[in-house]
């Protein structure tokens, strides 16, 4: 018998989180089963039990060789964060970030469509509703303390509490691109989250306009020679 590399589990592995992405976009979660996605990967139910211990840990390692758009939020926050940042540029600049990744690339959009559109937390998936929340939690944590720092840098007091807000922009990405994905010619994402960002946090009282002027270098100096008549 010839013996496996982990090269070879490797690649078997990925040929069954394809075969798991296409599935569930096409047929949703719950009427996708393993012995289905181990046909469509060309090996046998035993493979993914070598994999995965469940649906659901398959589930989320599908999740994982993509970084969702939410997540890189987090990511490109924490990565940029400092004191010399501007926290309200670098939230609202993470924010379309996401949106134009989810636009963009098309692994994303369709993994980002099964979490939303072709998933039932039903109690065989009770680790990936877990999974959900923790990353929601953690969005929402992290963009309330970037708005709480924005507020204390220009000394304005909120309409609603910080954690309302925070929640508000949370369900603004979040609504933008679960209705996008419904039908993605009904609208620009980037830019209609772009309009729809900036209006909410112009609302909320603050200066976008002011803190965009800002990260602009400062035009070069002219010379301008006086007349001498």
């Amino acid at each position: 018998m010839v013996r496996r590399t982990k090269a070879d589990a490797l690649v078997t592995r990925n040929s069954l989180l394809d075969a798991a992405e296409h599935l569930f976009q096409a047929n949703g979660v719950s009427r996708t089963s393993l012995n289905d996605i181990a046909t469509a990967a060309g090996t046998t139910r035993g493979a993914i039990y070598w994999h995965f211990k469940d649906k659901a840990d398959l589930f989320n390692a599908m999740m994982e060789r993509v970084t969702m758009p939410l997540e890189g939020t987090l990511a490109s926050m924490a990565r940029t964060a400092g004191a010399s940042a501007n926290p309200l540029l670098l939230m609202r600049d993470s924010m379309m970030n996401a949106l134009r990744q989810t636009a963009t690339d098309e692994q994303t959009r369709r993994v980002f469509e099964v979490a939303t559109h072709k998933v039932e937390y039903v109690s065989e998936m009770q680790a990936v509703r877990d999974r959900h929340l923790q990353v929601r939690n953690q969005c929402m944590a992290m963009t309330e303390e970037a708005l709480r720092e924005a507020v204390r840098r220009e000394g304005i007091k909120l309409p609603m509490p910080l954690a309302t807000a925070a929640l508000g922009l949370h369900v603004i990405l979040d609504g933008l691109i679960q209705n996008w994905l419904l039908d993605p010619g009904a609208f620009d994402l980037e830019k209609s989250g772009r309009h729809t960002v900036d209006a909410y946090l112009a609302g909320l009282g603050f200066t976008l306009a002011a803190t965009r002027a800002a990260r602009r270098p400062a035009p070069k100096a002219t010379t301008q020679h006086a007349d001498v008549n």
